[in-house]
């Protein structure tokens, strides 16, 4: 029945999300989700909006979260714009802010959305190679494009870029829009979010699907200069005016607001991970240095999907990506809680000492 598609969907390449297997006893570490549980205030600001006033819209312009995210980060409610999952502000910002005439530029390793998303919108895009240590470069980006955008920390390798470097690429790049893409920041690396009064090109995007453990009620949010922010406005408005229900921004204001659990559970994901990487390290592992809730590691060995497939036989659920090739000895593996890491590496010493 493909003969009712239009000239746009025949020319798609979509995205594929990570796995949601359903396996008995499963350990699952390949969608980078948060391996404990959202704050209990946001749990209860939820609950509060279960009743008989689900009947009504919910507030078109998500005031309350917009306010809590603005206190958060020390910006005006007006910097800040909120959308269903950062996947949704994402698309907005593609079609606002980055198609123009002169190629959109990011990174050849990155997050595999970016090419999905020019694909759909008709935009022009050149990527441009990582480092031969898997790091993204300032020095490449100062050449004629319509936009520049990254993730930081990088995913799938989980690198961070510097403050330093961030603001020197705006430096470099004083007439587009630079988008950091920080769905990962709150693990280890610096913010942006810092540099967008001084820079009106910068855009910094979040998700509440990570640091905040929020990923089934789809959050997502962008902070910049007021012109970029009434950018998107003018797109979400044109296509989708009440993007963010009522449960969804009492739970996600209330989630921003608690600081400290906040902090607390992305510190103990930090620790897990630097015991998980030297666990991975002393099997004979290559671990990526990694600023994120997951890390980047091959065996010097064994191909990465072969071992993605025997953790599988295993109930042990990895991430493994084909392309581009020079990645493909890689497994992304998420964080998860100290148990879920300990039978990765139970496996894992299994696996490898069989093929002794």
């Amino acid at each position: 029945m493909s003969r009712y598609w239009s000239a746009v969907v025949h020319g798609l390449t979509p995205y594929v999300p990570g796995e949601q297997p359903r396996l008995p006893n499963l350990v699952k570490l390949n969608t980078n989700e948060n391996p404990y549980g959202p704050s209990p205030r946001a749990l209860e600001a939820l609950l509060g909006e279960v009743g008989e006033n689900l009947r009504l819209y919910p507030d078109p312009s998500a005031d309350r979260l917009k306010q809590a995210i603005a206190a958060c980060y020390e910006v005006t409610p007006q910097q800040v714009f909120v959308g269903n999952g950062s996947d949704e502000v994402l698309a907005h910002t593609f079609q606002a802010l980055l198609k123009h005439d002169k190629p959109l530029l990011f990174p050849d390793i990155s997050y595999s959305f970016y090419p999905v998303y020019c694909g759909l919108y008709g935009i022009e895009y050149q990527t441009v190679a990582l480092s031969d240590r898997f790091e993204i470069r300032v020095d490449d980006y100062p050449r004629p494009n319509g936009g520049i955008i990254f993730p930081n920390p990088n995913a799938p390798t989980g690198i961070s870029l510097p403050l330093t470097e961030i603001e020197r690429l705006l430096e470099l790049n004083p007439d587009s829009v630079v988008v950091v893409d920080e769905a990962y920041v709150d693990f280890g690396a610096e913010s942006a979010v810092p540099l967008v009064n001084r820079y009106p090109q910068l855009l910094v995007i979040h998700t509440l699907s990570k640091s905040r453990s929020l990923a089934g009620l789809r959050v997502g949010y962008a902070i910049g200069h007021p012109d970029l922010i009434d950018a998107l406005n003018r797109v979400k408005d044109s296509f989708n005016s009440y993007p963010l229900d009522r449960c969804a921004i009492a739970a996600a204001a209330a989630a921003i607001e608690d600081r400290a659990y906040f902090e607390s559970t992305c510190a103990r994901v930090i620790a897990t991970r630097a015991s998980l990487v030297k666990e991975l390290e002393a099997l004979g592992l290559q671990v990526l240095p990694s600023a994120a809730n997951f890390v980047f590691a091959r065996h010097a060995q064994r191909d990465g999907a072969e071992l993605t497939a025997k953790l599988r036989e295993r109930s042990i659920i990895v991430r493994h990506f084909k392309n581009p090739a020079r990645i493909a000895p890689f497994m992304r593996i998420t964080v998860g809680t100290e148990e879920q890491c300990d039978a990765l590496v139970s496996a894992l010493k299994e696996i490898l000492v069989v093929s002794v």
